[in-house]
Formats: structure tokens, C-alpha cells, sequence
């Protein structure tokens, strides 16, 4: 329990408490700060094959609960506001499900459950969202089996419960997008997790149809999907293979942004691509893989549909690398967006290594500044743990440096969305603990606050979960806002030191 000091503009009774002494703070309507910069700041946290979290399959919980913990703390002071947590890798799950088995990479086997039990998403969002981060689940949408695996498959897992949906390609297990079974268990786990979870976002990555692969005579192997299009055929259908592969995607997409609009409509769902457009839409000189002619993804056709809310293509060559030239290819993509979505460049910035090929630090930061100059509005690191092990020392370059002003994510006009209301400031004394200040609002939806406080003149801002904080001791001015779940910001409080 905390017994709470309300700041109000005129003495009162609130809930039975009378308004207490303030220590010399009082409201300053007329305070000005600056607007709250905005900017998209995110890694992914890649749970397959361990390769972000948890650091190796076996852990027991409390371990696997402080390195979570760990990472969260290590990324909201680090200047992200966002996470990206794969929480399905391959028809498995990272959290309770009674659609698909436990994912090997926490247990080590497949379908066993963690003991003791817990429920890794949900701790996951409630440290995210306790320092003020968002989290986003993170979705294979047609991988089955990886080949990473190790363990046997799950008896439920749906290459034993359902092989006819189910193909071997390559050394990897992939559901067949055009077998419409294969396409609703997707969509399924989507929905159950929009349902079950209050997540900011849902987030597919660039695995469509899978890329391609060659057998031991060199030659490229066709995707086996032979059974459907003869279904197809038989059925009067006339569409080319190509381009009834890339229907079977497109539905999948269109689906999927229509379930996230419909169960969670401020959550947003994103898409990371392959970096390189279809070549007849390239830049002078951009060269390379094709996913609109290899994996069947249309990308293009989606931004130009708005069926999704914001695109995250891996732009994961350096910007010397002239057929896949970032700049450039980051400004091609900002013109195939006509409904204006989030569009944010995904950053390798695992190549930033300990070993003697290891990118610089400075091809990090340089690729953020080039964000900033075309006016992207964020961009998305892969992967955490380049960021959790402060390789070369670029988390503390990128603390100090690029994220020395905190920022928010952009808003999301085109959701519905509330408007926030005032915060009031409350002074609270944790029992047993020193007094410390709080801002709450009407109700306890915004999970966020922005807090701007002024030292000799001059104005720093960042963005807080709605926990305690202390008054920083060299401030004269506080001035906060909610926000909604989208970035809305609410009416504006301010304070000073009488």
C-alpha cells in the first residue's frame, strides 16, 4: 500500500484524503517545452536457436526471467522504445498454447513445458511496458522446422498431427501456403495471441515461400507443392504457378491485418521483407535476389493496399555495397508507399562482431543518420544480442551519441485511438521507502508517460512506464503528458519549485 499526495490547483478532498504538503512544488501552466521528438527505435529478440534469448535452452526459470528482466532494462536504457519477440520460431510456440507445442529453444526438447511453469510472453510484455517500452510478437508464418532443431517433433506439433499440410524442402519442415489448413492454423495462433495478449504489435518477418535451395547435383529444387496446384488446375483455375503462389501469400497478409485491426485495433502489424523491391522497381544499379520471383511476396502490392500498418525491409548490406546500396534503396522503398505507412529499414547490426571482419561501429551509426536525413522515422536493429554484449562498444557510442535524447515511436493516425487524459502529479511514500513522485491520470490505460524537467534552462525529456520516479535534483520544471497506446499525446501538466 502507498499513501498518495495529490497536486491539485485548489485545496479538496479526493477519495477521502486530504491534499498534504507539496514540499515548495506547485503548477505551472505556463511552462513551454519542446515537442517530443519521434522516432522508432527497436530490436529484435530472436528466440530461435537461442540466438538472442533465452541465452541456451535448459535454463531454469529464474534464469531465464532475469535475462529477459536484464535485456529490457539493458534496452530502455540504451534509448529503445521497442521490442520485437519472436514468439513463434516454427509451428511452436513461446508461451502457453493449446495450439502448438512449447518451442524446444527454452526447455531444450519440444512440446515440454517449463518448469516451474510461467508464462514467458506475458513476463515479457509486463517488463516492456513497465519501462515504458512497447513489445511487439513476432510470427514465422510458414516455417515448420528449422534447421537449427535438434530435438524430436512434438506429437502435436503439426508436421505429426497434420503432415498433409506439411512439406520438407531443403533440410527445413515448411506449411504449404497454398493448403488453406495450413493458412487458418496461422491465422489461428495469430488470433489467439491478439486475444490473449495486450500487444503493441504483430510482426512477420521474411519468410513467405522459403529460399531457395539446391540438391546435391547443384541443381534449384522447386518447392513440392505439387498436390495443390493440381487441386487448383482441376478446379478451372488459370492463374500462372508464380502468380497463384504469390495469391496464397497475399490472402495470408490481407488476413492478418484484418485479425489485428479487429481484435486489438491500436495494435500495429508490421512485415520485415527481403531489402530489394522487384527489379522492375530497383534504382539504377541495385542488383540481386528477387522475392517477389522467389519467395512469392509482393510487398509492393501491400503497402499500395495499406494491409499493414508499418514495413520494416533488411537493408542488411553496408552502404559502399553499390548493388545493394542502403541509401538508396532506402529512399526507393519510401516511394512505393502511397497510404504513407511507418516504413523503418531494418540494420544488421550483428555484423558489428569481435572478429576481424566485423563491421564498424561507425556503419551503424552512419546508416541512423541516413534514416534521419530521408525522414524514415525509426529503424529496427538484428539483432539484441549485438546490443546486449556492447560489441566494439557501440551501445554505450549509441547511448551517449544517436540516443542521447530519448524519443517516442511515431504515431499511427490511421487507428482509432483515444486521446489521453490529464495527469495529475501525486507524491507517494512506498512503505518503507523515501518519498517519491508520480504521475497518474484518470484511468490507468496509458501505459506510457512523457516526462520533460528543465535544468539551467535547458530541457531533457524521456519516455517512463507509470511507476515512482524521484524529482531529478537539479530540475526546476517537470512537464509530462500521457500517451495512448498509438502515441497519442494527451494535455500537457507542468510544475515548478516554488
Amino acid at each position: 500500500m502507498k499513501r498518495r499526495e495529490l497536486l491539485l490547483a485548489t485545496p479538496a478532498l479526493l477519495g477521502g484524503c486530504a491534499v498534504l504538503d507539496l514540499s515548495g512544488v506547485q503548477p505551472a501552466p505556463a511552462l513551454q517545452a519542446p515537442a517530443i521528438p519521434r522516432e522508432f527505435r527497436a530490436a529484435w529478440v530472436a528466440t530461435v536457436a537461442n540466438i538472442d534469448w533465452p541465452s541456451r535452452p535448459g535454463l531454469p526459470t529464474a534464469a531465464q526471467q532475469e535475462e529477459a528482466r536484464r535485456a529490457v532494462q539493458q534496452a530502455a536504457r540504451l534509448g529503445l522504445n521497442a521490442l520485437i519477440l519472436q514468439v513463434r520460431t516454427a509451428a511452436d510456440a513461446l508461451y502457453p498454447s493449446a495450439l502448438e507445442p512449447w518451442a524446444e529453444w527454452l526447455s531444450g526438447t519440444q512440446g515440454q513445458a517449463p518448469e516451474p511453469a510461467w508464462d514467458p510472453l506475458a513476463f515479457w510484455l509486463r517488463e516492456a511496458h513497465a519501462a515504458g517500452l512497447e513489445l511487439h510478437a513476432w510470427l514465422n508464418p510458414y516455417r515448420a522446422q528449422p534447421s537449427a532443431a535438434k530435438g524430436p517433433r512434438s506429437a502435436t506439433h503439426v508436421s505429426q498431427a497434420r503432415p498433409e499440410w506439411v512439406r520438407r524442402y531443403g533440410d527445413q519442415l515448411w506449411l504449404d501456403p497454398a493448403e488453406e489448413g495450413a493458412a487458418a492454423q496461422t491465422l489461428a495462433v495469430a488470433r489467439d495471441l491478439l486475444a490473449r495478449y495486450p500487444l503493441d504489435g504483430l510482426h512477420i518477418d521474411d519468410y513467405f515461400y522459403p529460399y531457395p535451395v539446391k540438391d546435391a547435383a547443384g541443381q534449384w529444387v522447386d518447392f513440392p507443392d505439387e498436390a495443390a496446384w493440381a487441386r487448383y488446375q482441376a478446379s478451372g483455375g488459370l492463374m500462372r504457378r508464380a502468380d497463384w503462389r504469390r495469391a496464397q501469400v497475399d490472402a495470408l497478409v490481407q488476413r492478418l491485418h484484418a485479425s489485428v485491426h479487429e481484435l486489438r485495433p491500436t495494435a500495429r502489424f508490421g512485415i520485415s521483407p527481403f531489402g530489394l523491391m522487384k527489379p522492375a522497381l530497383r534504382p539504377a544499379g541495385i542488383q540481386g535476389f528477387s522475392q517477389f520471383d522467389q519467395l512469392y511476396a509482393d510487398v509492393e502490392r501491400w503497402l499500395s493496399e495499406g494491409w499493414l500498418d508499418y514495413l520494416v525491409p533488411q537493408l542488411y548490406w553496408p552502404r559502399a555495397q553499390t548493388a545493394q546500396a542502403f541509401e538508396p534503396l532506402l529512399r526507393s522503398w519510401q516511394q512505393l508507399n502511397p497510404k504513407g505507412r511507418h516504413l523503418w529499414p531494418g540494420l544488421f547490426t550483428s555484423k558489428v562482431t569481435e572478429k576481424d571482419d566485423s563491421w564498424p561501429v561507425e556503419e551503424i551509426e552512419a546508416q541512423i543518420a541516413l534514416t534521419r536525413q530521408a525522414q524514415a522515422g525509426g529503424h529496427v536493429h538484428f539483432s539484441w544480442v549485438a546490443l546486449g554484449q556492447n560489441r566494439r562498444g557501440m551501445s554505450e557510442r549509441l547511448r551517449t551519441q544517436a540516443y542521447a535524447q530519448a524519443a517516442l515511436p511515431p504515431a499511427t493516425p490511421w487507428l482509432a485511438d483515444a486521446v489521453p487524459g490529464p495527469l495529475q502529479l501525486e507524491r507517494v511514500r512506498p512503505v518503507g521507502g523515501a518519498p517519491q513522485w508520480q504521475l497518474r491520470g484518470p484511468d490507468e490505460a496509458p501505459l506510457r508517460r512523457w516526462l520533460w524537467w528543465r535544468e539551467a534552462g535547458a530541457w531533457r525529456g524521456e519516455l517512463r512506464g507509470p511507476g515512482p520516479f524521484d524529482w531529478p535534483a537539479q530540475a526546476d520544471a517537470l512537464v509530462a503528458c500521457a500517451l495512448s497506446v498509438t502515441g497519442l499525446e494527451g494535455p500537457r501538466g507542468s510544475w515548478s519549485r516554488a
